[in-house]
């Protein structure tokens, strides 16, 4: 009897050891590697503008070489979400779109900047997003003010003072660069510029350019060269001013940066906030949390990426600026963005929430 009870307890014994182990290994024979979740994978990309202009361009590159160097070779499809200067996309990317690594997004430069600047639409924090890099520092590129050849002002002088011409400046949605920038060069420099709000992005408002509804934007130079290069080669236009820059762009000599005509310390200080987001000028985020090491494989596959001489030569035809950054350096951009003294980001927002 007591061999048999010793057998039946050692039975008994064997049984929950069994047991336990199996309940220990359960999660790793169900768990999935990285490259299993991407094989045959349909990826999202989204793009915080309509198509055409220098994002839906971004966006598609990415969706065409990042899968290369992403194990399981996912495939990716495009949507655009325009609206609210990026806002739209970037609070779903936050908020409501699949925390799997499944979903990838280009977002606008200034739309982080919203949030740090406290914008009441803004319902994220761009310190919580999943970065993976930006395609460019903008090192080589420069946003410039132009105006139509027959445009009245041949430099920045002819718009300073009273009784002169005024240029009528197409812009998009709050946040968007060639809205702010024209009301920061009306307040530093004390420019005749209005204003005129309501285009869907760039392309809108080259065409309302080009028909002579408004005299020129705020746009950059790399746009230019890609969506209007007839005209730009043929003059039709001109540089007044130049933004992201603290020395002339090489191609544009006798076009003053903002940088330089300054020299009130807290002007400056404004300019710098308001310049932060040219440095982190085409930015790759996915929503937050995603699995480490999604993530890790996803930064790695950006990294990759972005040094293929591949990737490089067809933004260049793009006529897009290559000069990536890390994931790393553009959390620290943020992160100092962040830390701008709070009187500076009041006079800024004093600045980009003004109506005309």
């Amino acid at each position: 009897m007591r061999k048999r009870c010793n057998w039946y307890l050692s039975a008994k014994k064997l049984c929950v050891c069994v047991a336990f182990l199996t309940v220990l290994s359960a999660p790793l024979a169900r768990a999935q590697s990285a490259a299993e979740f991407y094989s045959g994978r349909t990826m999202t990309m989204y793009v915080p503008s309509g198509s055409g202009g220098i994002n839906d361009a971004s966006g598609r590159l990415v969706a065409r070489h990042l899968p290369r160097f992403t194990p399981g070779s996912p495939t990716f499809v495009v949507q655009n979400v325009p609206g609210a200067g990026g806002l739209t996309l970037a609070n779903r990317l936050f908020t409501t779109l699949p925390r799997d690594g499944s979903v990838l997004s280009i977002l606008q430069r200034g739309t982080a900047q919203l949030a740090i600047a406290g914008d009441p639409a803004a319902r994220f924090d761009p310190l919580e997003l999943t970065w993976l890099g930006s395609i460019s520092s903008y090192q080589d590129d420069v946003y410039l003010l132009i105006v139509n050849r027959e445009f009245a002002a041949q430099s920045l002088n002819d718009l300073k003072g009273s009784g002169g011409p005024t240029a009528r400046l197409g812009a998009s949605g709050p946040g968007a660069t060639n809205r702010t920038f024209p009301l920061i060069a009306r307040t530093l420099f004390g420019l005749r510029l209005e204003v005129v709000r309501g285009y869907t992005g760039a392309p809108a408002i080259s065409l309302a350019q080009l028909g002579r509804e408004v005299d020129g934007q705020v746009t950059s130079l790399s746009y230019l060269k890609a969506n209007q290069a007839s005209e730009w080669k043929a003059q039709e236009m001109r540089a007044l001013l130049a933004f992201g820059r603290t020395t002339r762009h090489p191609e544009l000599p006798d076009v003053p940066t903002a940088y330089e005509l300054i020299s009130d310390q807290q002007a400056k200080a404004l300019l710098k906030f308001a310049e932060l987001p040219f440095y982190m000028a085409m930015p790759v985020a996915a929503p937050p949390k995603i699995p480490d090491d999604r993530r890790n494989v996803l930064v790695k596959a950006f990294n990759e990426m972005v040094a293929d001489q591949e990737f490089v030569n067809e933004g260049k035809k793009l006529h897009l600026d290559i000069s990536p950054i890390s994931a790393e350096a553009l959390t620290r951009i943020i992160a100092e963005a962040t830390s701008t003294p709070p009187e500076i980001i009041a006079r800024y927002n004093a600045i980009a929430g003004e109506k005309q």
